[in-house]
Order: structure tokens, then C-alpha cells, then sequence
């Protein structure tokens, strides 16, 4: 147990978040999220939900400020212009926690894979949520 670092951040998250360099992309995943099949390192954390992990990630990691869409998630199949609850939370939560808040975009749900498939890891949560999944970008720690 360290001081001053979110205990939902297991050995395994704290040693992916400090080897991503800048540019690189994480996942944070809902529980349905295919995250063992999707390519990257799955890191499981089911035991929380994407909205804490999303802060806890956050109070380590910058988000990138050299391109416009540090944070995306995935668009609701059907209808593109819904913002689902979980969005909605994760907005809340950048706008309080990251160091640079940023507006979350999204993708469409299979470019959204293709884009997670890419990623440095994907951490898998116990999110219940519908649409609980986001990508960041690391940006650079000054």
C-alpha cells in the first residue's frame, strides 16, 4: 500500500500507467467489454466501476493536449447523438480531475474497437453501466 495512490490502482494498472509514454492510449472498460479478445494487455479490476477508475487513472496520468480528442468514448448503436449516463459521469469526472479537462468525443461502436485494439492496455471494471468504456491519451508529464 503506497500513500496519496488510489488502492483500486493494483501493481499491475500502476506499472502499464507508468510505462505508457506520451501519445500512448488506455482503455478503461465496462463488463461487457471485450477486453481479454480486444489485443492489448487486459488488467482486471472488476471490484470497481469505470467512473472511480476514470478518477483514480486520472490523478496519475495527464490527458494529451496536442490533439483535440484525449478522451473518447463509444457512440450508442442506433443513435449517435444519445449521451448515456455513464458519459455523462465521466465528463463530470474530467472536468474535476484532469489536469487539462477536455470534452470527450466518441466512435462509432466498431471503430471504437478498432481504436481500443491499438491501445497500450485496456483495464477491465465491474462497470454495469451500458457504454461505460473510454479511451485516453497520455499526455506529457512537465
Amino acid at each position: 500500500m503506497l500513500r496519496n495512490i488510489d488502492p483500486i490502482l493494483s501493481p499491475d494498472i500502476l506499472y502499464a500507467l507508468a510505462s505508457m509514454g506520451h501519445g500512448d492510449e488506455i482503455v478503461i472498460a465496462d463488463a461487457n467489454f471485450p477486453a481479454d479478445s480486444s489485443g492489448p494487455q487486459s488488467l482486471h479490476a472488476e471490484g470497481s466501476n469505470a467512473s472511480d477508475m476514470l478518477r483514480a487513472v486520472l490523478s496519475l496520468m495527464p490527458l494529451d493536449t496536442f490533439v483535440p480528442d484525449p478522451a473518447i468514448t463509444m457512440q450508442v448503436v442506433g443513435d449517435p447523438d444519445a449521451i448515456p449516463d455513464a458519459v455523462k459521469d465521466f465528463q463530470k469526472v474530467i472536468d474535476d480531475a484532469a489536469d487539462a479537462p477536455a470534452q470527450i468525443t466518441n466512435l462509432e461502436r466498431f471503430a471504437f474497437y478498432d481504436r481500443a485494439a491499438t491501445g497500450f492496455a485496456v483495464i477491465q471494471t465491474g462497470e454495469r453501466r451500458l457504454y461505460g468504456n473510454i479511451i485516453l491519451k497520455k499526455g506529457v508529464i512537465a
